[in-house]
């Protein structure tokens, strides 16, 4: 969903304070793809550090794929110029990560940190046949595995409401 992605290299050195302003820049990210046709759903974040990527979710504009959302797009590999060994991803999305992004997210090293939660994007979104949520919380898919992944969420929920207000109808 659209989003902030944040792909790190090696620290780690998000606080609360940072959380909350890399979730507003997933945010801005989100509303700007819904001013351009496409679902308010995206991943902001960093690779190797401190560059910080955006992804939307690809799904509606341009490709009409599915299963292009912004977090399976941005988790999809590491930049040519980091190894996959020290490969963090911190990911910062307008809304949780449905149960497919949560697989393409899940590994060592990842973070993740949503606005919305998918139990309330459901109840946004109802039976609408663009997007056929899930009410299946990412934190269950992660624990099924073997690795631990970090998840805060729901976090600023007012103004991710805000993001999604009125898209569904």
């Amino acid at each position: 969903m659209p989003g902030l992605v944040s792909l790190e290299g090696r620290c780690h050195d998000s606080t609360g304070e940072a959380d909350a302003r890399h979730l507003r820049a997933a945010f801005e990210v989100a509303t700007r793809a819904r001013a351009e046709g496409n679902l308010p759903l995206v991943s902001p974040g960093r690779r190797a550090g401190n560059v910080v990527i955006e992804q939307e979710n690809a799904g509606l504009v341009p490709s009409r794929d599915a299963t292009a959302h912004a977090e399976t797009v941005a988790a999809s590999g590491p930049p040519a110029t980091t190894s996959r060994k020290s490969w963090r991803i911190h990911l910062y999305a307008s809304a949780e990560p449905c149960a497919m992004c949560a697989g393409a997210i899940y590994g060592p090293d990842r973070r993740v940190v949503f606005g919305l939660s998918e139990h309330d994007l459901k109840g946004l979104t109802g039976n609408h046949p663009d997007n056929p949520t899930m009410d299946l919380p990412c934190r269950e898919v992660f624990a099924s595995g073997q690795r631990s992944v970090e998840v805060l969420g729901p976090e600023l929920v007012e103004e991710a409401l805000e993001v999604f207000a009125g898209y569904w109808g």
